[in-house]
């Protein structure tokens, strides 16, 4: 299975700091827009759970 090109959030609009995701094989890779270099590879699982815990506002102590 080949790659599918990297996308961001229409919200990101023109800037180049968002994070970007792509398929890769079994999993998924984020990188940030301005740091192309730098990949984290994970489980489309492990991003679901980060996605869920977000929306549910668990990190929000964090900001």
């Amino acid at each position: 299975m080949t790659d599918s090109p990297w996308q961001k959030s229409s919200y990101s609009g023109s800037n180049n700091d968002c994070v970007e995701f792509r398929s890769a094989s079994a999993l998924v890779e984020l990188r940030e827009s301005d740091d192309g270099e730098t990949i984290l590879r994970t489980t489309p699982t492990a991003v679901a759970n980060l996605l869920r815990t977000i929306k549910a506002g668990e990190l929000d102590h964090h900001a």
